[in-house]
């Protein structure tokens, strides 16, 4: 096992694009930890330099040298997993975020959001966030409490698909902006080309279910991610777990399909690791599993369903 380090600069970021043609950037084995920088927002959304806010490292060298891809989001990596190979999970441990800025942006945007109707003018805002006491400082006076995550992070496409933009979650993850993905949490990433190549982005100071306006609290973070390889699971959809829940994901522009696809992989979650049958399965998630709106925003639209693990009988 070895420690790495990948930062933000031109090279080793890729703007609005999953593509399995991406060079890699950095080439890793099973469990390796490597701290990854990554950057927020695209030229239009920087702040006003009179504001105060003091600029991420990086972010104006990448605006300049970088191709600008179909989707928004700035995505630091693809990291190449040695032996990683189609039909094997990558597995993704989440051990640490830092704040890499002194501020985050929100955005409305005309035509887009969970409102388009009601909200149709563009508005910037940019947010203070003091991370030393754990909080962003809205325009309204108010305080939120920080819960960052990484939205938007996962493997490269299957090489036939092509050039996928950054904006919609996928099979293989991608803008999944699922806010239970924190520290601590374990993200199974089906892989679907050689060498699985992780990338990450689009950090969240925070977030809630839904994130209906269009963003989040949206800020350049650093997280410490460790990877391992699991060729001794299959999977078709990202999986996740934290110390207290297992976490299963649907995509799809119809929220009511997504929410068969999280509860149907739950079911099958289910029965991996109990003696029950289908139809027990689905009645332990009535009971006791969530379905929750991860975000109506992003053209395929997201719903989680977490299970307590407390409620899942193992055998």
């Amino acid at each position: 096992m070895a420690d790495h380090y990948l930062p933000a600069q031109p090279g080793t970021v890729n703007w609005g694009q999953w593509d399995a043609s991406l060079r890699p950037v950095l080439t890793i084995k099973s469990g390796d930890t490597v701290v990854i920088d990554t950057l927020s927002g695209e030229p239009e959304d920087m702040p006003d330099p009179a504001l105060g806010f003091t600029p991420v490292p990086g972010q104006a060298e990448v605006f300049a040298a970088t191709f600008r891809g179909p989707g928004p989001h700035m995505l630091t990596g693809p990291i190449y997993v040695d032996g990683a190979e189609p039909g094997d999970v990558l597995e993704v441990r989440l051990k640490a975020i830092e704040f890499r800025a002194d501020w985050g942006w929100n955005i409305q945007m005309p035509f887009w959001g969970t409102l388009p109707e009601d909200f149709p003018n563009l508005r910037r805002l940019h947010i203070p966030v003091d991370a030393a006491r754990g909080v962003a400082v809205m325009p309204w006076g108010q305080e939120l409490p920080l819960e960052p995550f990484f939205g938007n992070f996962g493997v490269a496409p299957a090489p036939n698909w092509g050039r996928l933009s950054s904006t919609e979650p996928r099979v293989f993850g991608g803008n999944m902006d699922n806010k239970e993905l924190g520290v601590g949490s374990i993200t199974y990433f089906p892989v679907f080309t050689e060498g699985a190549l992780f990338s990450v982005g689009d950090g969240h100071g925070r977030q809630g279910d839904g994130e209906v306006c269009l963003t989040a609290l949206e800020t350049a973070l650093t997280g410490t991610f460790e990877f391992h390889l699991r060729k001794d699971m299959k999977l078709i959809t990202p999986r996740a777990e934290t110390p207290a829940d297992w976490i299963t994901m649907g995509f799809d522009p119809d929220l009511d399909d997504a929410a068969k696809q999280a509860l149907r992989d739950m079911i099958a979650l289910i029965r991996e690791h109990s003696d029950l049958s289908a139809q027990d399965a689905y009645t332990l998630c009535s009971l006791c599993a969530d379905l929750r709106v991860t975000q109506t925003v992003d053209l395929n639209k997201g719903i989680h369903c977490v299970l307590p693990k407390k409620y899942l009988p193992v055998r």
